[in-house]
């Protein structure tokens, strides 16, 4: 079965819950003032990072994921319940991105590690917060605000030290077998390995790490040929590169022209990929003809620093040099930087830049409505003081600010976004 490494869902938070209009209603006080209660903040969508789960195939048969909503307020000054937050498991590797945009919102690479990738809606408030000494009985209260929803693009990049590289059939999966306790099926024809086999291999010193078998690469893999593309993901995470050649030269091949090709092919996908370290581990050294290839290859490759070890995976003999070199090799090596840069979630002007506002005069108040106005609110917290940071940087982004300079805004005139106001200052 294919291995799933690109998932595309749909995912909503939760609803706020709406305020309440409700009076107190008690004995021998027959017009009480106004008690009605807040709504409940919708729950949250958040992934995480879990060492359960090793590919993305769940999310092929759910693409749907909504948090829970806030319950309503209720009289006697009771808020809503808050909505249950949504939780959703990826594998470590898991980037996310927001399909509209094609930008990051997390790229979680270790175990544990969680995201908040849509937040619930802000519960609304009831009317209990209305009263003025003038109007002592209001009879509204503030709907809750919606959830944030988005669709989704999840890519499983797997997590490993060490990437076993070369042509199908070159003995990947054998050498996984060997040296790890990983047990990949292994059959004799092309593309038999359709997923990154994961294996933790143990030295003796007491040194370990994880290993991938990286399925078959062929010529033209970069531009999507046959399987290619997909898995060329999964070695971009790795440190350093395995390259299994098969020295015996088998099926008419030339290892030192498979070496070139896999490379280019590397390069093609990644500049970043094709600058991993690579070891050349020699195989089928027990096939005749393998000395006299191993010795091509040694001296086509050594001189420019590559590292050769003549391996045998169906005696399992040599592996030891090689082991010891890749650990010398991880002892030195810097951990890999984070693929992608993050975006701000909290949330992505380039989804609202654009959208139409419009401006009006209510007697003394700036009146700002329209799309863009909608979404931005649903996308903060004015409660929150960071968040009110971020509200204010986006209304200068969108324009906002300048349009109102140019409707004629002082100093002190107050401005109104749906049902938020706030005094304008220079």
């Amino acid at each position: 079965m294919l291995f799933v490494d690109v998932a595309r869902i749909y995912v909503k938070a939760g609803d706020g819950g709406d305020g309440a209009v409700s009076f107190r209603r008690e004995k021998y006080i027959p017009a009480g003032g106004p008690d009605g209660g807040d709504g409940g903040d919708g729950g949250d969508i958040v992934f995480v990072a879990s060492e359960d789960l090793h590919t993305l195939m769940d999310f092929r048969y759910k693409k749907k994921f909504v948090a829970g909503n806030g319950e309503n307020g209720r009289g006697n000054k009771m808020f809503g319940k808050r909505g249950e937050d949504l939780i959703i498991k990826v594998p470590p590797g898991t980037v996310i991105r927001d399909e509209d945009t094609g930008l990051v919102l997390a790229d979680l690479r270790e175990p544990g590690q969680r995201k908040v990738i849509a937040r619930g809606g802000r519960g609304g408030k009831g009317n209990v917060h209305f009263a003025t000494p003038t109007r002592q009985a209001p009879k509204f209260a503030r709907q809750g605000q919606k959830g944030q929803e988005r669709k989704l693009v999840l890519e499983l990049k797997s997590i490993a030290d060490v990437g076993l590289v070369g042509f199908p059939n070159v003995g990947k999966s054998t050498i996984l077998s060997i040296l790890s306790s990983a047990r990949p099926k292994i059959a004799d024809y092309h593309f038999t390995t359709l997923k990154p086999n994961l294996g933790v291999v143990r030295v003796r010193n007491e040194k370990s790490f994880i290993m991938a078998d990286i399925p078959g690469i062929i010529e033209g893999a970069h531009k999507g040929v046959g399987l290619g593309l997909e898995f060329l993901r999964h070695i971009e995470r790795t440190r350093l590169l395995i390259h299994v050649l098969d020295i015996s030269g088998s099926e008419g091949r030339d290892p030192v022209e498979d070496f070139n090709l896999i490379n280019t092919e590397l390069k093609s996908y990644s500049e970043k990929l094709a600058a991993r370290p690579q070891i050349i581990a020699a195989n089928k050294m027990d096939v005749t003809g393998a000395e006299e290839n191993l010795k091509r290859v040694r001296d086509a490759l050594e001189p420019a620093g590559y590292k050769v070890f003549p391996v045998s995976a169906a005696q399992a003999r040599g592996f030891e040099p090689l082991l010891d070199e890749v650990i010398r090799m991880l002892s030195e090596l810097p951990e890999p930087e984070p693929i992608e840069e993050e975006a701000d979630p909290d949330f992505l002007a380039d989804r609202i830049a654009g959208e139409p506002f419009n401006i009006t005069r209510d007697e003394d108040e700036f009146v700002v409505s329209g799309p863009a106005v909608d979404k931005l609110l649903g996308m903060v917290n004015l409660d929150d003081y960071e968040s009110l940071q971020y509200f204010q940087r986006m209304l200068r982004r969108l324009g906002i600010i300048d349009a109102l300079r140019d409707a004629g805004i002082r100093d002190g005139d107050s401005v109104r976004l749906n049902d938020f106001s706030f005094e304008f200052i220079e």
